[in-house]
C-alpha cells in the first residue's frame, strides 16, 4: 500500500489549509476515537478473455477490514483515439 503511518500521520504537510466546519450543536465525542479508511479503484479492461473491467472497495476501521467489494462490470465499453 504505502509507507505513510496513516494512524500517526499529520495531514497538515499534505493539505495546509484543510478545515472541517464542526457544527456548534454537535454532541462532545464519546469513547476513543476511530480511524476509518476506504479505498476504492478500478482496473481496467484487465480480464483478457472479455476486456471486462473490476471495480473495488475495502472499508478499514482502526487497520481491520470490515467490508468489502468487488464487481466485474457487465458492459464492455471500446475507446478510440
Amino acid at each position: 500500500w504505502s509507507n505513510i503511518n496513516w494512524i500517526q500521520h499529520d495531514w497538515n504537510e499534505f493539505y495546509p489549509n484543510a478545515m472541517e466546519a464542526i457544527p456548534s450543536n454537535a454532541p462532545k465525542p464519546r469513547g476513543t476515537p476511530v480511524q476509518i479508511n476506504l479505498f476504492c479503484d478500478a482496473a481496467h479492461g484487465n480480464d483478457y478473455v472479455t476486456r471486462r473491467s473490476t471495480t473495488g472497495i475495502i472499508i478499514f476501521i482502526q487497520g481491520t477490514p470490515i467490508s468489502w467489494y468487488s464487481k466485474r462490470q457487465n458492459t464492455i465499453e471500446s475507446s478510440t483515439f
